[in-house]
Parts: C-alpha cells; structure tokens; sequence
C-alpha cells in the first residue's frame, strides 16, 4: 500500500510502500477512501510542539474508508461499514477524563497520525470502539473534514456555551472557520467573521456571516464593540496576534476560546481586565464520539455545507506548502484512489 511517511522532522514526507497491516485484537482494518489535510498534520511533521510524535510515523487524522477486517474481539458486522479515524484514536476509558465523558483529556490517550499510525495511507488500522460510523448519505469527501475540523469548532461552540443571539467571533476562515461559522449559526448566534484572506473573507459573505472584517483594513475591536463586544470569540488563526485582537473583542463576561495552537503561541492576559470584566479564556481540544456523531448527523440533515478540494496523495508536500501560504480557500482532501 502507499502511505506519505514522516522520516525526519521539516524534511519532506515520503511516499513509501508498506505491507498492508493485519488488525490486532479490538482493531479493524479501514481502506481509506479520503483523508483530510489538517494543519496539525504539519506541525506534526514539524516536530512543532513540545510534545512530540516519533519519526517514522504516517500523519492524518481525518481519514474515511471501509472496515475491511477485523481482529479478535470485533463483530464481523463490522465489516463493510464506513467509518472515521479522528485525532482521538484510543483513549483508556476508565481514568475521571474518560467517566466523565471527558475522553479527549485522557492522559492514556493515543492520537491518530501523531502516536499511531493515520490516514495518509490506502489502508490504516483503528480501535473498533473509537472509529465513528458515517451515516449513509454523508458523502466521504465531506465526512473526512467533519472529522476534525467539524468536530473541534462544533466542541469550540460548546466549550464558549453558545446561546441564542450571542454575538460570536470567529477568528480565522478556512478549513476549522468555514465550518465554525455555520455551527454558531447552528446554535442561534449572530457571526463576525475576521481573516487577512480576500478569498476567505468571500468566503465567510457567501457562507451567510452577519459581519465580515479584514483585519488588515478594519478595526476589529471598534467594529466589534459596535455590536456590544463579543459574548464569545473563537481563535482558529494560527497567529498570536490574532488571539490578542479576539480578546480585546470581549465584552464583559465574554468568553475567549482557543483553539489554534501556533508553534511560539504564547498569550499575555490582561489580568486587571479579565478580573473586573468577568471574562474567560479557555482552551478546547477537538471533540469527543458523541460530538462527532452529532455533527455527522446535522450534516446528513442538510445543516452544513463542506468546502473542499481534492488532491492526490502523491502532491503532500506541495499541499502542505499551499496550506501554509495561507491560500487554501478551506480544507485539502487527499482521494486515496486516484494513483
């Protein structure tokens, strides 16, 4: 099977040929139809985090395909099922995090294309009981991005408590911010979409955001504070700068979500504001089964719209330098059966 290999961190991934794996007790074996290019994959391959993956290693953790075998302790009925691989790839299911439906702070946790082996392959192997079923009628295509990027801005939505008529700013549109925008309309609340992109700011106008801002041209926080401050801001711009402006955003009692996890990201508080203006800051990791199913189940309702392009799995390395100019309209989807 092919599958795009991290050899060494900042070199170019590899594609390799790689036996087709055999599933372990309580794994199945998934042929991956799609695989979605999330920026984590790149600061994964960067080695960009303090706590780091172990060359070699194969990222992806938005991958789609169909169960083709099964290991010692799995139902056969599983075979034939499309299912995901998400960033939670195993998790230990008996720590406080994991009782208490927390499963994403399990300590015990392994991660799809970081500790274990994701999606950048033809076929990739998975813990039965923590890959999510896809709903028939929700498109591969449009499964692999909900996987992640639907997921962690629907939990982000969560995380800042959304409610009906919040105003909610969402910092950064593209792969995670697309998907943002439409979910805390999903929630009930009134959209600020902010980017520096000419085609991500299109974007969010076309997605049906209230208030579209370029940062480069408008002052966010003034503009912000026409509409009373923002009860919630998101921050999916891999930028501290971004994260700043965000915060400045709040009104008092606001809630600032961090999402984006920039390589030097480092935020100084205000702590004289934050006290007296009753705000939050607080960070949000992805989401749990339970979240993905739910967002599976708004888009094969129709309440979500996925945009993305293809691209061969061969191209990785100049996809992931089209991510990192910042370019990329929303999410990169590698089709793993175009040769």
């Amino acid at each position: 099977m092919r599958a795009a290999v991290v050899r060494e961190f900042k070199a170019p991934l590899v594609i390799e040929e790689r036996e087709v794996p055999q599933p372990g007790p309580g794994q199945a074996l998934v042929r991956i139809e799609a695989s979605g290019l999330c920026h984590t994959d790149i600061h994964a391959a960067h080695g960009d985090w303090p706590v780091k993956p172990t060359p070699p290693f194969v990222p992806g953790h938005e991958g789609i395909g169909i169960v083709e075998a099964v290991g010692d302790g799995v139902s056969d009925d599983m075979i034939g099922t499309r299912v995901s691989i998400a960033w939670l790839g195993e998790a230990c299911g008996r720590c406080d995090a994991c009782l208490a439906g927390q499963e994403t702070l399990c300590l015990q946790q392994e991660n799809s294309g970081y500790s274990i082996d994701g999606g950048y392959a033809e076929y990739a192997l998975t813990a039965a009981d923590y890959c999510v079923p896809v709903p028939d009628g929700v498109d591969p295509f449009d499964a692999a991005p909900l996987t992640c990027a639907g997921v962690t801005t629907y939990k982000a939505m969560k995380v800042g408590e959304v409610k009906p008529t919040d105003v909610v700013l969402v910092s950064g549109i593209g792969g995670l911010g697309h998907l943002a925008l439409q979910y805390a309309r999903i929630f009930g609340g009134t959209t600020v979409a902010v980017d520096v992109v000419d085609e991500k700011l299109q974007l969010a106008q076309d997605l049906g955001a209230d208030v579209v801002l370029d940062a480069r041209s408008d002052d966010v926080v003034a503009r912000v504070g026409e509409l009373g401050g923002a009860d919630v801001a998101v921050g999916l711009a891999v930028s501290k700068e971004s994260f700043d402006t965000a915060y400045r955003a709040l009104r008092r009692g606001g809630r600032l979500v961090l999402v984006a996890m920039p390589a030097d990201g480092v935020m100084e508080v205000p702590v004289f504001d934050l006290v007296v203006g009753g705000k939050s800051v607080r960070g949000s990791i992805v989401g749990t089964r339970a979240d993905l199913s739910e967002v599976f189940e708004l888009h094969r309702l129709g309440r979500t719209r996925v945009i993305y392009e293809t691209r061969r799995l061969e191209d990785v390395n100049a996809c992931f330098d089209e991510v990192l100019s910042g370019q990329v309209p929303a999410r990169l989807v590698f089709d793993m059966q175009a040769g």
